[in-house]
């Protein structure tokens, strides 16, 4: 079977070096040899862990903040309870499990999962398969309806492109061939694409964009602004573009990007402003880290409380994923939040 590796350094000798926004797709998403159609990523046993699958209590704080952002919208009697890459599933069951005693919501609540490959459709099936759930490959093919959409980790697994700001111009960050094996190289000097004042960026500065992320947000909040809604996004990143984040995660450690393709994660850190200004049509809130946001929601409330039927490793267990959501040193700082909503309504709780 060919590897992916050869795959690609055929394509480059043919048509030239290539972008990183189409290494990672080919990496990611190639049909046969691609990261995301050809593994399960997720997990101690994967190469990496998310938050949902490091305890119960982060989805139920974000379902019972999209269900009270429904009822402050007037609980419109059919929306879309919507997530984008939702892994195996396991999110938006934390978040119909606690919200069923919520009055009105599950008989309004239409789910619908944004999910491109048939190998974590299946997994999500299996997973929610107690409820209906409707597939679509795309933002842009949700029916219209109130959206109350949910994203995390999400927009750092989209393809992103690197610019280097040099004497004459900015030069793009490409993939190509020395002696038979993958090296990054630099494009000659273009004029500004990245939107950026080179007055900002000094000599030698990267700067990150993701045009399918603006692209997915625009989708987002056009349908927020024609239906009402609100949308939370959650991930590692910051506000603007910080450099080189262009990275590969293989067992949970970093790893050469260019070294294995199609065995790693490829990510990049989000930019949060580039996604507030392609909101255009809805309200952003401000950004907030994780752990501040799950505080906020009462999650050490609800630690508490599931702590009392605990003991032994189980309690253990139970603290140190508590830790891990909110804690500074943890996942509490490193990812943020950022929420949006309808024009002229607030935003989901924990974000005013």
């Amino acid at each position: 079977m060919t590897a992916l590796s050869d795959l690609i350094s055929r394509q480059i000798t043919r048509f030239g070096p290539i972008n990183i926004a189409e290494y990672m797709t080919l990496c990611l998403l190639h049909p046969t040899l691609g990261y995301y159609t050809t593994r399960d990523p997720i997990g101690a046993k994967g190469d990496f862990v998310t938050a949902p699958e490091i305890s119960q209590m982060f989805g139920e704080m974000l379902g019972l903040a999209l269900a009270q952002t429904w009822q402050d919208q007037g609980a419109p009697s059919r929306f879309l309870l919507t997530e984008l890459g939702p892994g195996r599933g396991s999110l938006m069951a934390d978040i119909l499990r606690a919200t069923r005693n919520v009055t009105g919501f599950w008989d309004a609540a239409e789910i619908w999962l944004v999910e491109a490959s048939p190998r974590f459709q299946a997994i999500q099936q299996q997973s929610l398969a107690p409820y209906r759930v409707s597939f679509v490959g795309d933002v842009s093919d949700l029916p219209a309806a109130p959206l109350f959409l949910v994203a995390n980790e999400f927009f750092d697994a989209l393809p992103i492109r690197q610019f280097i700001r040099d004497q004459e111009g900015w030069c793009e960050q490409m993939v190509g061939l020395d002696a038979g094996k993958l090296v990054f190289g630099l494009a000659a000097p273009i004029p500004d694409v990245t939107g950026m004042s080179k007055t900002l960026v000094p000599i030698g500065g990267i700067v990150e964009t993701c045009l399918a992320a603006q692209s997915i947000m625009g989708e987002i909040s056009a349908a927020i602004a024609c239906n009402g809604g609100a949308a939370i996004v959650i991930d590692y990143g910051d506000w603007g573009s910080h450099g080189d984040t262009f990275q590969a995660v293989q067992n949970h450690q970093k790893t050469d990007p260019l070294g294995a393709p199609g065995h790693a994660d490829l990510t990049a850190h989000v930019d949060f402003l580039a996604l507030a200004a392609a909101a255009s049509g809805s309200s952003a809130s401000k950004l907030v880290e994780q752990g501040v946001l799950l505080e906020r929601l009462g999650i050490t409330e609800r630690a508490r409380m599931l702590a009392t039927k605990l003991q032994g490793r189980a309690l253990e267990n139970h603290i140190a994923a508590h830790r891990r959501l909110v804690h500074p040193d943890e996942m509490g700082a490193l990812f943020k939040a950022i929420a949006f909503h309808a024009n002229n309504t607030p935003p989901p709780p924990g974000f005013d």
